[in-house]
């Protein structure tokens, strides 16, 4: 029998006793290194702890790691190491490409690289998930056959999408470095970078998805400016040599189309019985011309458009300055002790003697003289711009020289790092001076940052000798009124919007009105009559008819019940 399985899936059969590995002859480990990347090196000396010792051991990798060389010492018993390939001459048949191109079209040069190769089977190698996904939307909306594999499928989806990939119904594989381990697809001889690996053990394992069983194969790296030094590194760590190319441009595309368009061998097969009738048809109703443009419109709606990508220019040498030519040197009074700087001292020079940057050569700044360099072409015109009295903005005097100054001869200032650990604007300032100054606006404080000690006359000072009363409840807390709220005033206090008493309440208040008050309700009355007379309302109204009559036939009388 022979066991397929994860170390994860297996140590779980393990340990519910579903697997017996007593049996077990011989123990395969297929992409070891990727294995103990991920994690797995605890599960695996767990299984292979399990197996007996008399099995044989074989592990299989791309690279041989220090992890890899520990864990075959320590469960294999005299190991033989062998290698398929020479260290340095890895990959011989897949051929290097790293493609420098613009930041913005990153995606713009994958369309291009699967136009220009048109290979039958293709992978794109992406980092994330959510690249996996923005890249497969993209080349599925240019029309290209492309399926995804990525770490959140399931394996049904991961085994259909495989199998488009063998039968012809998709061309493009999207792909993490995880979901693609371990495939192996026919016919696939380009290898896209998207995104660059993290180490080149990683691009050793790419790459080797194609060039295999002596078939050749393209690997292409898309490589921006920002991580130009990275792809550098990872291809030194590999120990390769990669072609430097741009990408291919819309031009290249379409002239590979043709080339295609031409060697393509249908144009050699004969005719068949079942074409011979609408050949005849076809060339009997259209001109040659007319069916040539015709075939040729219909290959180009077969295949999407490229893209136009922009032009790389981060890579490029800076551009030499050319000589400076004969010179004469001028100094102007005042220099670094006197705040002068080379930003503001050029565009002064330039405005005082009606000359250009380009006029001007070396600028030298001293402690307390300044030099400048003027093509001599140019110097006889900045002197008459000056005037007799040679002087620029800030009243600095300036003087032609006769030779080359001292200062002229010494290197350009270099200007070296602070020492310490600390730039200077971090941690607090040394020597600093709190005093006010002269012309400061801001607010000085006179209040004395600690309370004043206690003296002889503030001890003696009598306190209040007001008996405290421990019952007295607190006094009332004053309550701020609601925004919007009217002011109430307090124990009879006037204000101006309190509301004029009423004569209701002038009365009331000379107590010749006396405030009516409801009687209180004895208990055990409620739902009684009260005695006397009722409340009077108005007189001819029907309660009070019916009142009167009652009280004439003599009182109100219960009402009976009806036998």
């Amino acid at each position: 029998h022979i066991v397929v399985a994860t170390p994860g899936r297996l140590r779980d059969h393990i340990m519910r006793g579903s697997i017996n590995l007593t049996a077990i002859r011989g123990v395969v480990l297929d992409e070891a290194d990727e294995m103990l990347d991920l994690g797995f090196r605890e599960d695996l000396e767990f299984i292979l702890g399990e197996c007996p010792d008399t099995r044989r051991t074989l592990m299989f990798s791309a690279t041989v790691p220090a992890q890899i060389a520990r864990l075959a010492k320590t469960y294999q018993k005299d190991a033989v190491r062998v290698a398929t390939q020479a260290s340095g001459s890895q990959h011989a048949d897949i051929t290097y490409q790293a493609m420098m191109v613009a930041n913005h079209d990153a995606e713009n040069a994958i369309i291009n690289v699967l136009r220009f190769h048109e290979a039958p089977n293709a992978i794109v190698f992406c980092n994330t998930r959510a690249m996996v996904n923005r890249v497969t939307t993209r080349l599925s909306n240019r029309g290209f056959s492309v399926v995804a594999l990525s770490g959140e499928l399931t394996q049904s989806e991961r085994t259909n999408a495989l199998q488009a990939m063998r039968d012809g119904r998709a061309r493009v594989c999207v792909a993490t470095d995880v979901a693609a381990r371990g495939i192996d697809l026919p016919n696939l001889e380009l290898v896209v970078h998207a995104e660059l690996p993290s180490n080149h053990e990683t691009l050793l394992h790419r790459s080797g998805r194609t060039g295999r069983a002596g078939r050749k194969g393209t690997s292409a790296l898309i490589v921006t400016a920002k991580v130009r030094s990275k792809a550098t590194r990872i291809l030194k760590g590999a120990k390769l040599e990669a072609q430097w190319i741009d990408a291919p441009s819309a031009e290249a595309i379409r002239a590979q189309d043709e080339l295609r368009m031409l060697d393509d061998p249908m144009w050699t097969d004969p005719v068949t019985e079942a074409e011979t009738a609408m050949v005849a048809k076809l060339a009997e109703q259209f001109e040659p011309t007319q069916l040539a443009a015709a075939i040729l419109r219909m290959h180009g709606l077969r295949h999407s458009a490229p893209e136009h990508l922009s032009a790389v220019t981060g890579d490029k040498a800076p551009k030499a300055r050319a000589p400076f030519g004969p010179s004469v040197w001028f100094s102007v009074s005042g220099g670094r002790n006197q705040g002068v700087e080379v930003r503001r001292l050029l565009p002064i020079v330039c405005n005082a003697g009606d000359i250009t940057k380009d006029d001007i050569g070396a600028i030298r700044i001293q402690g307390d003289m300044s030099y400048v360099e003027i093509l001599a072409t140019s110097a006889d015109g900045f002197t008459s711009a000056l005037g007799s009295d040679m002087k620029v903005e800030g009243g600095a005097v300036v003087t032609r020289l006769q030779g080359v100054p001292a200062a002229a001869s010494q290197p350009k200032p270099r200007f070296e790092p602070r020492s310490g650990g600390k730039p200077a604007s971090q941690g607090p300032k040394k020597n600093y001076d709190d005093s006010p100054k002269p012309n400061s606006t801001k607010r000085v404080w006179d209040k004395p940052a600690t309370k004043p000690a206690r003296t002889a006359s503030s001890e003696s000072k009598p306190k209040s000798s007001a008996p405290i009363e421990w019952n007295d409840a607190p006094p009332p807390r004053h309550k701020k009124p609601k925004p919007g709220a009217k002011p109430v005033s307090k124990s009879g206090a006037k204000t101006r919007f309190a509301k004029p008493p009423s004569a209701l309440e002038k009365a009331m208040n000379d107590g010749s009105v006396n405030e009516f008050k409801k009687p209180r309700q004895k208990s055990g009355t409620k739902g009684q009559q009260p005695s006397g007379a009722p409340k009077v309302g108005k007189q001819n109204s029907k309660k009070n008819k019916a009142r009167r009559a009652a009280a004439a036939a003599g009182g109100i009388q219960p009402p009976r019940r009806k036998s």
